[in-house]
């Protein structure tokens, strides 16, 4: 079936003891979910997902030179 190449950025705290921005390969058919738990992020970390600059969920399957950007709960007041 071969892999697609992916784009991964983290924001805020879930880049600490990671990565701010990787490129890696991933069998045709990945899920962001699957990502996430590559990545040993617990779901309940990741609030926002962004595929391409538009808003996905975590079962959004992914394409070839696709660019995810996962992002915490954002903070503040």
């Amino acid at each position: 079936m071969g892999n697609i190449h992916i784009t991964i950025k983290l924001f805020a705290m879930l880049r600490e003891g990671r990565f701010d921005t990787k490129i890696g390969e991933f069998p045709v058919g990945t899920m962001v979910c699957e990502i996430i738990q590559q990545l040993g992020i617990p779901e309940k970390e990741v609030t926002l997902i962004f595929i391409n600059g538009r808003h996905r969920q975590p079962n959004t399957r992914l394409m070839d030179g696709d660019t995810v950007a996962l992002f915490p709960p954002v903070g503040g007041g």
